[in-house]
Formats: C-alpha cells, sequence, structure tokens
C-alpha cells in the first residue's frame, strides 16, 4: 500500500483542478488524489470514480514523480500515418496531377512513396488533404432542347471558358471500347 503525504497547497491544488481543469480525465486524477488524501480505503476509491486498482496505483505513481502537475499530464497514444511525412509532397502531386479514383491515388501514392494502404485509408487520406470526390455532370433532358441550349449558355461555356483561361480543369470521358 502507497503511503502518500500531502500539504495543505496540493490538497488546495487538487481541489481547485478537479471541477476547474478543462480536460474530465485530469478532473478524475484530481478526484482520486483528493479522496487519498482524506485517508479513504483504495477498494472505495476506486468503487466511487469508477477506476481499476492498477490505475489508481498509476495515478499514485504520477502524484509521487511529479506532484499536481504530474497529474495533469494526458500521454494518449496517437499513431500517425506514414504518410504524414509525405502529406506536403502528395498534396502537390495531386492539385497537379488530379486522380480519377481512389484506385488510382492508391497506385500513385505507391509509385511516388513506396506505402502501399488500403482503398479505405487513402480516401481518410485525401479528405484530410481536403481533396474530395467530385461528381460528374451531364447534360440533361435530351429531348427537353430549351433546357439543353440554357445549360450550355449558362453552365457547360463558361466553365469552359474557364477552362480555357487555366482557372478550371476538365476531365473527358471516353465512352468504352469494345471488342
Amino acid at each position: 500500500m502507497l503511503n502518500l503525504d500531502f500539504t495543505t497547497d496540493q490538497i488546495q491544488a487538487l481541489k481547485f483542478e478537479r471541477f476547474h481543469h478543462p480536460h474530465p480525465r485530469v478532473q478524475r486524477k484530481m478526484e482520486v488524489l483528493l479522496l487519498k488524501s482524506q485517508n479513504l480505503p483504495h477498494s472505495l476509491i476506486c468503487q466511487l470514480v469508477g477506476i481499476s486498482a492498477n490505475t489508481l496505483r498509476n495515478y499514485f505513481r504520477a502524484f509521487q514523480s511529479g506532484g499536481v502537475e504530474a497529474l495533469k499530464e494526458l500521454d494518449f497514444y496517437r499513431p500517425t500515418s506514414q504518410l504524414e511525412a509525405h502529406k506536403e509532397s502528395l498534396e502537390q502531386h495531386f492539385r497537379q496531377f488530379p486522380v480519377m479514383s481512389i484506385a488510382h491515388a492508391q497506385s500513385e501514392i505507391e509509385k511516388l512513396t513506396g506505402i502501399k494502404r488500403s482503398p479505405t485509408q487513402i480516401r481518410l487520406f485525401l479528405l484530410k488533404l481536403g481533396i474530395r470526390r467530385r461528381k460528374v455532370g451531364s447534360i440533361p433532358a435530351k429531348a427537353d432542347l430549351e433546357r439543353q441550349a440554357e445549360f450550355l449558355a449558362l453552365e457547360l461555356e463558361p466553365r469552359l471558358q474557364a477552362a480555357q483561361n487555366g482557372q478550371r480543369q476538365i476531365f473527358l470521358s471516353m465512352p468504352p471500347i469494345l471488342f
């Protein structure tokens, strides 16, 4: 059983931080140590706060090693992708040479970095870069010539003009070749 000694300043800091610290996990740590300062049994502290005995001991060890300040530290495990190291170069490449599909992006990333990821991971990475899937538009209602003319004048021609001026890119789809 650990024997912890608390100063009045530490108890005051625990009382303040258990309600005023912005992170709820730190608030819980402060509550545990405050209950320990009141000489409550460990099993009762675990039951009241809803933590395991191992977690309780970890909180006590942190307090012993660094006091109240050590309890404020949050060290969550947050894995980072290997693609993060290539983030800028991949973003620049995809802005310059847009891809047509996730599979295309997957092959480009593997070719450029040597890193192979699943389509789901590639999609999430591209979303993180701000690259989103674009839906292809179509000319509405073949039989309605008025709507076709309106679409041509108001939507298609301004887009084609913007592409000629270098303000937009246009991708043409080819009909499938039947053998």
